[in-house]
């Protein structure tokens, strides 16, 4: 399903350009007894310089005074809240959960939607983003090179690196894991201090 929204455009618009901003990136690890999570995120901060109501288009400048033209459609809410002067920052959000916890069942893939606009009468901005969750059979394992080799749903296999040697020694070949892999872009719209 194709999902036509202002939030995809222009988060590939600020993250995809190198020329308007080097996002400021973080990544955060999280381990426990049969689980590991990563989370990467990337942050871009620019400053609406124009706004053009007639074709929808805005233009934003970067701290480093790089700009770029953003087209917002129709589907973005509130477009006549934006001013000049309001801050919009995108975030981009990378996360992959692994459970290493025994299953049983087929070799299985879902998706979930993450939408989220902004209210009526609000800034525009929202989140939008997929949640998809894979069931694997574990297919080898290395302690050595700390991987976990899985066969997914439709048969391809994909090496999943595992730091922790303690949640190595919880998962033996021909055992089933959860995989859930999480990306989602928001964007927020700060007022103007400038009255």
């Amino acid at each position: 399903m194709k999902i036509k929204i202002f939030l995809v455009v222009a988060a590939v618009a600020m993250l995809a350009r190198p020329a308007l901003a080097q996002p400021e990136t973080s990544v955060e690890v999280t381990k426990g007894t049969g689980t590991a999570t990563v989370v990467g995120t990337a942050t871009v901060t620019a400053t609406v310089v124009a706004i053009d109501l007639a074709t929808r288009t805005v233009t934003l400048k970067d701290k480093r005074g790089r700009v770029v033209e953003v087209e917002v459609g129709e589907e973005a809410r509130n477009f006549d809240q934006l001013k000049v002067g309001d801050v919009v920052t995108t975030e981009y959000r990378e996360a992959m959960s692994l459970s290493l916890t025994k299953a049983s069942g087929p070799r299985s893939s879902s998706q979930r939607l993450i939408e989220q606009r902004s209210a009526p009468g609000a800034k525009p901005g929202g989140t939008i983003g997929r949640e998809i969750t894979i069931m694997a059979d574990v297919v080898a394992l290395n302690a050595k090179a700390k991987t976990v080799t899985l066969k997914g749903p439709q048969g391809n296999m994909v090496d999943v690196i595992v730091e922790d040697p303690e949640q190595m020694k919880h998962i033996r070949k021909g055992e089933q894991v959860e995989v859930v892999y999480t990306e989602a872009v928001a964007i927020s719209i700060t007022p103007s201090t400038n009255k």
